[in-house]
């Protein structure tokens, strides 16, 4: 087994980051847990590297299928993480809230007037306390300016606000900036200050910056030592509701020696918020695990649910994996088309598998016709790659 996203404004999640970070660390120990009675096995995907010694950024070509703009003068087109969309991506119920406790402090007009989609009168407002060194002021002035909020984009000009609320102790400003200087983009490439500010901000409890201090971490420090530096990180990020943080954790808990059994004990429960948050290869791993009886009982209606999910959000490997369980019967019933269109899928999609191509070739005309048919109206709206009935997958 080893071990993938969401766009926040330019900021990109990396899409099999955690893979490679926890490729060589994690995967021998997961191998072990599981012994040799594993009902199905993990396929890396094509495309996975081993961790690079440098930090662990995702590659440009993520970018270029988020529509990002490959910063200037960045090797690669490296794009760092930026965390996620809370909200979006919550792995389980938040808990009712406190009642709300009178408030006699200063109210912030500017942030209020913003918060009101009055962008010219919140500019104003928050450019005076901006200049006087007003923190929080100077992060919502970068923010505006940043989106064209009031005012014309001028990414330039934002980058010095967020530097002055970064300076000030701001800490979604430290983050913001921390990112810029990792990019080179607007301000000139500092790893070091960039690193600097990560950290400033994660100790601040800032929950994307957590995750990606966490990543610098284990990215520094190769093997367990780094992951067990990191996990604190991977937790509180975890907890804040960041969905890639949830899924480190659930990988780390029950794959590092010495983990107390207790932690161990909550790692399935850790990748399934991840799961439901909608993070596809915590779908794809949830599926796998409740197969193998991983992090718990085997549940073949359950892993077949989850994997069902995980290959119709397009996840190749839970593609691959899919159409193994239908072969297999492992929580469904066995069905000859709906196995091959799975394999013709994520074979069009470049993961090969011999077992299942002896499969698709096995089967009759009439069947393959079927299938391919069904992957045609899966992708429509794509580029169909066809196939004549009697020949492997191109």
């Amino acid at each position: 087994m080893s071990f993938m996203r969401s766009n926040r404004s330019s900021r990109v999640i990396p899409k099999r980051l955690l893979a490679i970070l926890f490729a060589s660390a994690v995967v021998p120990s997961l191998a072990l847990a599981q012994a040799d009675i594993r009902a199905m096995t993990r396929p890396v995907e094509p495309d996975t590297q081993q961790m690079k010694k440098e930090r662990v950024e995702t590659q440009a070509v993520e970018g270029a299928a988020e529509g990002t703009v490959e910063p200037a003068g960045q090797p690669g087109g490296i794009v760092p993480s930026g965390g996620v969309e809370l909200y979006q991506r919550m792995g389980a119920a938040l808990p009712p809230a406190p009642p709300e406790k009178p408030y006699g402090g200063p109210v912030d007009e500017a942030y209020g007037a913003y918060q009101r989609g009055l962008f010219v009168t919140a500019l104003d407002r928050a450019l005076t306390r901006a200049g006087a060194g007003d923190a929080a002021a100077q992060t919502l002035v970068a923010e505006m300016m940043t989106k064209g909020q009031g005012i014309k984009r001028d990414a330039k000009a934002a980058a010095f606000w967020y530097q002055k609320a970064a300076e000030g102790g701001d800490p979604a400003a430290m983050f913001q900036y921390s990112m810029l200087l990792m990019t080179g983009r607007d301000v000139p490439r500092d790893k070091k200050k960039a690193d600097e500010f990560m950290r400033k901000a994660a100790e601040a409890g800032n929950s994307s910056a957590q995750f990606n201090w966490a990543q610098i971490v284990v990215s520094d420090n190769p093997g367990e030592k780094g992951l067990h530096m990191a996990l604190p990180f991977y937790e509180k990020s975890a907890a804040q509701g960041v969905a890639d943080a949830q899924y480190a954790v659930a990988q780390l808990y029950v794959s590092l020696k010495d983990m107390p059994a207790e932690k161990k004990s909550k790692a399935r429960e850790w990748l399934e918020r991840a799961a439901k948050a909608g993070f596809d290869t915590a779908q794809l791993d949830m599926g796998v695990w409740l197969v193998n009886g991983v992090g718990g009982e085997r549940d073949y209606d359950k892993g077949f649910e989850w994997m069902r999910v995980a290959a119709h959000r397009g996840n190749v490997v839970a593609q691959n994996k899919l159409a193994h369980l239908y072969i297999e019967a492992l929580g469904t019933r066995p069905n000859p088309v709906e196995a091959a269109k799975w394999y013709v899928l994520s074979r069009r999609a470049g993961l090969q598998d011999p077992a299942l191509e002896d499969f698709y070739l096995g089967i009759n005309e009439e069947t393959q016709k079927q299938a391919i048919e069904a992957a045609n109206r899966f992708r429509r709206g794509t580029t169909l790659v066809s196939s004549q009935p009697g020949q492997s997958i191109q």
